[in-house]
């Protein structure tokens, strides 16, 4: 077996390790939900690899990707249910369907872009699907997404229905309203209600954010590396004194962390 840049031969590396007997012992073992977890990681991975620009990495995490899709489909072969051939088949399938500006129809003709074009087209998608499935304003959104992505699009559908605030400021003010909720409930020592009151909050400022046209998942991650970035020279800092986190008092590293940022804001001033 040697590799290949035909998809053909991932398919069939994936047919032999689960194929029984011969295959890999710990790959015959996974199941649909075994495999899931690992699925969401190596979409973060591509995520990371994007973020930090390594487009190497990003070679290697995107072929992860890549192995999921195919993992799934073999099993889903092995039950009868479809396989590789019908995933790309109806990706492709919906990818024309929801470019008709963009694909001609069989009469060679092209459809202008419209306001509300993308939700017709999904409601005529979701039209075709089974009648058990939760069929109002906020249906269709999983529940596997990470939690800011799938607040993100609760409060997209709720707007769309005209469930939404038109000022930022008013999100805002909902935010600080939060806020004092919190308060409340620490003054009573309720450390349970305090914590509901924090999911509100954070439900409040991903709707800030939407209003900003931000994405709140990707301003995370960026603060996240801010905060990485700051803390290390934090540390450096202290290494230079011989000294740790540890050994340093809040106000030192308080005094630190503010001369990280100074010079991060001069350094991108010139």
């Amino acid at each position: 077996m040697k590799p290949s840049t035909d998809i053909a031969r991932l398919i069939e590396i994936m047919a032999a390790l689960r194929t029984p007997g011969s295959g890999c012992p710990w790959d015959l073992e996974q199941n649909f939900q075994t495999i899931a977890p690992y699925t969401i990681e190596e979409a973060y991975e591509v995520a990371d690899a994007i973020a930090r620009g390594n487009l190497a990495d990003l070679k290697d995490e995107l072929g992860d990707l890549l192995l999921q899709s195919v993992y799934h489909a073999r099993l889903a072969e092995e039950q009868g249910a479809f396989g590789f051939g019908d995933v790309v088949e109806a990706i492709t399938a919906k990818m024309i369907r929801r470019h008709p500006h963009v694909f001609p129809d069989a009469d060679g003709r092209t459809t202008a872009v419209q306001p509300g074009f993308w939700e017709t087209i999904k409601a005529e998608e979701n039209a075709g699907r089974s009648k058990a499935e939760p069929t109002g304003a906020l249906a269709g959104i999983p529940i596997g997404l990470p939690a800011l992505t799938r607040a993100l699009k609760l409060q997209d559908k709720a707007g769309r229905v005209g469930f939404d605030w038109n000022d930022p400021r008013a999100v805002l003010a909902k935010i600080r309203e939060e806020a004092d909720e919190i308060e409340a409930e620490l003054d009573a020592a309720d450390s349970v209600k305090a914590a509901a009151e924090v999911g509100d909050l954070l439900f409040a400022v991903v709707n800030l954010a939407r209003h900003l046209r931000a994405d709140p998942e990707g301003i995370l991650r960026a603060t996240n590396l801010k905060f990485e970035r700051r803390f290390a020279a934090i540390e450096a800092a202290l290494a230079a004194r011989g000294k740790t986190p540890r050994d340093a008092t809040l106000a030192e590293m308080d005094a630190l962390w503010d001369e990280a940022k100074a010079a991060e804001k001069k350094e991108a001033a010139e």
